[in-house]
């Protein structure tokens, strides 16, 4: 179970990360960076859902815990945001998203971070 949660918590990631980054850099929201967002949260999503399982209970009241569903809840967030954004064709909105992205992208980069301190710690 770990290694599945380890594998998806990466895949989000590379996944997020590659999103975020290409957005920024294209200073444009594009529909490819859209299915990226969506993919990173299931990804996410199933990481930590399996890695709940292992530590046999889903929700932990601990930093790691909190700031992990506070950035999961960004993440669904994010991606529903870009989602209502590409569909309206709001071209102003579309070539400023990136920087609301590179916010989340830092949030979520919390839980990520601690989670590996974490996981060696122990």
């Amino acid at each position: 179970m770990l290694l599945i949660g380890m594998n998806f918590i990466f895949g989000a990631c590379i996944l997020y990360t590659i999103a975020v980054w290409s957005e920024k850099i294209q200073r444009k929201l594009k529909l490819w960076h859209l299915v990226l967002f969506w993919l990173g949260f299931c990804c996410d999503t199933v990481g930590t859902g399996a890695m709940g399982i292992m530590a046999g209970d889903v929700i932990q009241l601990s930093f790691h815990g909190i700031t992990g569903m506070i950035a999961i809840v960004l993440m669904l967030f994010h991606s529903t945001w870009a989602s209502v954004v590409l569909i309206k064709k709001d071209e102003r909105r579309i070539e400023r998203f990136h920087k609301f992205s590179l916010i989340v992208w830092i949030i979520w980069l919390i839980p990520m971070i601690s989670g590996m301190i974490y996981g060696v710690s122990q």
